[in-house]
């Protein structure tokens, strides 16, 4: 799975054609942690493409985005301009000590050694800082239409997902793995996003299912033409409210 991550094309996929929910889940997050101006310095732990380090640059002064799988920050200069990047690994970071007032992780601690991953954390947070994990699933369900689950079910039937080491995590399961850290709150939410459906198509092109297809031998047009041709009477046209469900944990040190 971690190689197929590494795909310069997947990361160019990432770059382009993900759907905006990190902006919504960074709007939560300010609420929950009640942070009003700006502050120093925000690191992302496994930023990929640089979608989820580019809501940072808002909230902090100095953004740092960190991704293991350096093909993926080929990118970053386009998606999130004014942060900045680095290669390493949740469980070591490449970030002094005590210098972060707010840590984010979205959907990369599955893939992370908990047991060093937040020691690390804690390390790198100020006294006063914040972590805060998120995490949300593929957009697979309609507002005003049950068609669109109907179709994401004949999609991962037919392209289905590659094996994965990825731990499921939830608030639930990482309230006693957070050594070092106190739950402060969280949330289980919604979001609703409006998706053009040739949008849909390239969103649905950057899911390792299709990475793992193509690596097999199955052509890329022919995945795409399927997609277009069969997401086409789900959307009828024109944009349609896709829901983003997931949820929002964050951690104070202890």
């Amino acid at each position: 799975m971690e190689t197929l991550f590494a795909s310069p094309s997947l990361a160019a996929g990432y770059a382009r054609s993900r759907p905006e929910v990190h902006p919504r889940v960074m709007l939560r997050a300010r609420r929950l942690l009640h942070l009003g101006e700006r502050i120093g310095c925000a690191v992302d732990v496994g930023c990929g493409a640089g979608l989820s380090t580019r809501p940072l640059a808002e909230l902090a002064r100095v953004s740092l985005g960190v991704e293991p799988l350096e093909p993926m920050l080929a990118w970053t200069r386009e998606v999130a301009p004014h942060s900045c990047f680095a290669v390493g690994r949740a469980e070591q970071l490449p970030v002094a000590t005590g210098i972060a007032d707010l840590m984010t992780a979205a959907g990369s601690l599955n893939y992370a050694d908990l047991d060093r991953f937040f020691p690390e954390a804690r390390r790198v947070l100020l006294p006063s800082g914040a972590l805060v994990v998120y995490d949300f699933s593929a957009g697979k369900r309609m507002a005003d239409s049950p068609a669109l689950e109907g179709w994401y079910a004949a999609f991962r039937q037919r392209y289905p997902s590659p094996p994965s080491s990825a731990r499921p995590l939830s608030p639930e399961l990482l309230a006693p793995l957070a050594r070092g850290f106190r739950p402060l709150a969280h949330e289980h939410f919604e979001e609703p996003l409006l998706l053009h459906p040739d949008f849909y198509v390239d969103y649905m092109m950057t899911e390792t299912a299709v990475a793992a297809a193509v690596r097999a031998g199955t052509d890329e047009d022919s995945i795409r033409q399927w997609c277009r041709q069969t997401v086409a009477p789900v959307f009828g046209g024109r944009p349609r409210t896709v829901l983003f469900t997931g949820y929002i944990a964050c951690f104070i040190p202890e």
